[in-house]
């Protein structure tokens, strides 16, 4: 199965962590449930608390372009300048192995 991998590095202003983690957490629900999405894996650096990291598996790339367009993330979208202390970062991979649980 060729599917489509990405890990975006979100990361808080020190005084927007809080709230930048309440808009992350509250898109891991609505965005598990959308179709392609094989995993959306949300997670908090262990030595940095203001960077968040998700691990993300998609069908196919329209299927990943599909959530980027998705309501769910405009809270996230339209508030980028005040939130973040850097641009958003956004990694694509290749997987060598199979997935997880797959043969």
């Amino acid at each position: 199965m060729t599917h489509v991998t990405i890990i975006g590095t979100v990361t808080a202003k020190p005084e927007t962590r809080d709230e930048l983690q309440a808009v992350l957490s509250a898109q891991v629900a609505p965005t598990r449930a959308e179709p392609g999405c094989l995993n959306y894996d949300f997670h908090v650096d262990a030595v940095d608390p203001c960077c968040f990291v998700f691990y993300e598996n998609w069908q196919t790339q329209a299927d990943l372009d599909k959530h980027m367009a998705m309501p769910h993330l405009t809270p996230l979208l339209s508030q980028l300048d005040r939130l973040l202390a850097r641009p958003v970062d956004i990694r694509a991979l290749k997987m060598l192995s199979d997935m997880s649980g797959q043969t």
